[in-house]
């Protein structure tokens, strides 16, 4: 019985990557706004969250975001995001490098392959596989969170939240869809120099209560399939009824200036830590607030259309993007080695 189980998870996975590898989907560039110690979800209106965080989207982020009432369309004047009608904000904590002698630096991401900007990640809204089943755009004011911060074991981890170890820039070998290669992903950091960079993605339940557009803890009122997954076309529990797009973020460690053996720890101890003092990597989480302009998103969800580009959208060049801005609220060096994690109490 234990081989027949492997060998149905076996096949699982890999009609999931075969599916992946030709569904149709949104997969854009969202470049740098900003790095900052803020979180208008988990501690709205507070000045110096509990870590820092790497931001992309939409420039009217800020600390206090009230649902509905800020309008994050009217309140934004760009965008960082390939797509000019997404003022979404997309954030995940940041990650650092701790050197031999007990100094911070933060790892600044790259560009994923085929897409152009600066540092940030790469987004995806990918409505279900089997090409023809409706997904429901998000309504304005709706955000969620997964992960948890405070995490540092594989118990109680959310789904779909893993690492890959690249041992090149080409990503050769890719592997399968993310986080469902069991030899190329992970959920815990890498425990081994990474040639080609640390690919970290955040994928977000895919079935909504249609009532609520947030909750006291950031994810009640969504939820996974019920008895498969997305990938499956699988049903939403009764309780959370409204198919939703699958929202996924890749975040592309670029460590590669951290491949020195000699200010590895002596040890040979993995040397990566998140901004919430996390060295497992099973703290690993990010928050989604809805801000597209209009019904511009379920517009190109109906359509189906792939990649960066959708006759539905308005889209706007690299230099554009890049040339979206925020200043810090908390004034910080961000690039520098450090003596310390920024506020790290977790």
């Amino acid at each position: 019985m234990q081989w027949k189980a492997l060998f149905l998870a076996a096949a699982a996975t890999q009609q999931v990557s075969a599916q992946y590898a030709t569904a149709a989907m949104m997969r854009f560039q969202c470049s740098r706004l900003v790095v900052d110690r803020i979180d208008p979800l988990v501690s709205p209106g507070l000045i110096r969250s509990p870590h820092i965080h790497q931001v992309v989207g939409g420039n009217s982020f800020n600390a206090t975001m009230e649902p509905v009432a800020y309008d994050l369309p009217s309140e934004s004047t760009c965008t960082t995001c390939s797509f000019s009608e997404d003022f979404s904000n997309y954030w995940t904590a940041n990650l650092y490098f701790r050197a031999r002698n007990g100094t911070y630096k933060r790892v600044k991401q790259m560009v994923n392959l085929g897409l152009q900007g600066e540092e940030g990640m790469t987004i995806y809204y990918i409505p279900p596989y089997d090409g023809h089943t409706k997904v429901t755009a998000f309504k304005p004011g709706f955000r969620m969170l997964v992960g948890d911060a405070m995490l540092r074991t594989a118990q109680g981890q959310q789904k779909q939240l893993c690492h890959r170890c690249f041992t090149n820039v080409n990503q050769s070998p890719f592997g399968g869809a993310p986080c469902a290669d069991p030899q190329m992903d992970s959920a815990a950091l890498p425990n081994k120099q990474c040639a080609g960079g640390i690919r970290a993605t955040i994928t977000f339940p895919t079935c909504w209560d249609g009532k609520n557009l947030d909750t006291a803890d950031h994810k009640s009122h969504v939820a996974y399939p019920q008895g498969g997954s997305f990938e499956m076309s699988s049903p939403c529990p009764a309780s959370h009824p409204v198919r939703l797009p699958q929202v996924m973020y890749e975040v592309m460690w670029d460590t590669r200036e951290f491949n020195d053996p000699s200010i590895w720890p002596e040890d040979g101890s993995q040397p990566f830590v998140y901004s919430m003092n996390d060295s497992t990597g099973y703290g690993w989480h990010g928050d989604y607030m809805f801000g597209w302009q209009g019904d511009a998103l379920q517009r190109a969800l109906d359509a189906r259309c792939s990649n960066d580009k959708c006759s539905q959208l308005k889209t706007q060049t690299p230099a554009q993007a890049t040339a979206c801005k925020k200043q810090q609220l908390i004034q910080e060096d961000v690039d520098g080695w450090l003596d310390e994690l920024p506020n790290a109490t977790m």
